[in-house]
C-alpha cells in the first residue's frame, strides 16, 4: 500500500515516526476494510484514535487513492441535516491487501499445465506479455538508444514494477523492485521466462536475467551488454530493408 511520508525528522527517529505513521494508517485501511465504510467517529472508536488523527491518516489515503470519501447512505427516514461522510477502500486500496488472486491464477495454470502441459503454460505466458509489449515498445521507440533501458524501466514502473535502470561495468541493470505475479511465478517459472524473452526483443539483444524476487531474491535484476543500443539500430534497419518482402 502507498504510503504519504510525514514532514522531516533527522536520523533513527525519522524512521521511527514513518513506520508508526505507515503501521497506523494501515490500520485504518484494515478496519475499514473488515468493517466496511465508517465514518470518522467510528473509526476512532475502534481503534483507540483521536478523530483528529483519524482525519488526518484519512487524508494521506485519499491522497493515495486508498480510500474515497462518500455521503453515508440513509435507510428509512432522514433526520435533519447531512448525512455523515463515510470513507470506503477504492479498488486500489482493496488491491493493496492480500486477496485470493494469486492462488485462482496458480489454480488455473496448474489446471493448463494438467490438461495441456508445460508448453501451453508457456504459451500463456508469452501471450499476456503481448499487449504490454506493444505499450513498453512505444516507449522505447521515442527514447534515444542510449536511453531505452530507462524508457522501459519507466514503463514497467507504470505498470506496478517499480522498476529502474543503472549502469553496469560493462551494461546496464533493468531493476525491478517489486513484482505483481511474483507469488505465482514461484511455481510457474514460464511467467519470468516469458519476461525476459520480451526484454530481449524489444531491446533487440541477447539479455540476462541475474536474480528474480519469485526466486527469493529482493530485486528482478535484468543485464542488458553495453552494445544493446547499437544492436537495435541494426535490427531496425534490417526490418526496414526487407519490409514488404517474402522470406527467402
Amino acid at each position: 500500500m502507498k504510503n504519504v511520508g510525514e514532514a522531516p525528522v533527522r536520523g533513527t527517529a525519522q524512521e521511527e515516526l514513518a513506520t508508526g505513521e505507515r503501521s497506523t494508517r494501515n490500520r485504518v485501511a484494515r478496519s475499514i476494510l473488515d468493517h466496511g465504510p465508517s465514518t470518522v467517529t467510528e473509526l476512532a472508536g475502534r481503534l483507540g484514535l483521536t478523530p483528529a488523527a483519524v482525519r488526518r491518516h484519512l487524508d494521506a489515503l485519499v491522497t493515495d487513492d486508498v480510500v474515497a470519501a462518500r455521503e453515508q447512505r440513509v435507510y428509512g427516514a432522514r433526520t435533519r441535516g447531512r448525512p455523515a461522510k463515510v470513507f470506503a477502500l477504492t479498488d486500489c486500496g482493496r488491491d493493496a491487501f492480500d486477496q485470493s488472486y494469486d492462488q485462482l491464477a496458480a489454480d488455473a495454470l496448474r489446471w493448463i499445465a494438467r490438461r495441456s502441459g508445460d508448453d501451453e503454460v508457456m504459451a500463456f505466458a508469452r501471450d499476456r506479455l503481448d499487449a504490454q509489449a506493444a505499450a513498453y515498445r512505444e516507449a522505447i521507440d521515442a527514447a534515444a538508444p542510449e536511453s531505452r533501458a530507462e524508457a522501459l524501466a519507466k514503463a514497467l514502473t507504470a505498470d506496478g514494477y517499480a522498476a529502474t535502470a543503472r549502469s553496469a561495468p560493462v551494461g546496464e541493470q533493468l531493476c525491478q523492485h517489486h513484482c505483481p505475479v511474483a507469488h505465482v511465478a514461484e511455481q510457474f517459472p514460464q511467467l519470468c521466462e516469458a519476461e525476459t524473452e520480451v526484454f530481449s526483443r524489444l531491446l533487440g539483444t541477447h539479455v540476462q536475467r541475474l536474480a528474480t524476487i519469485a526466486h527469493g531474491d529482493g530485486v528482478c535484476t535484468t543485464f542488458i551488454p553495453k552494445n544493446a543500443h547499437q544492436a537495435h539500430q541494426v535490427n531496425d534497419s534490417a526490418s526496414a530493408s526487407t519490409a514488404g518482402r517474402n522470406p527467402a
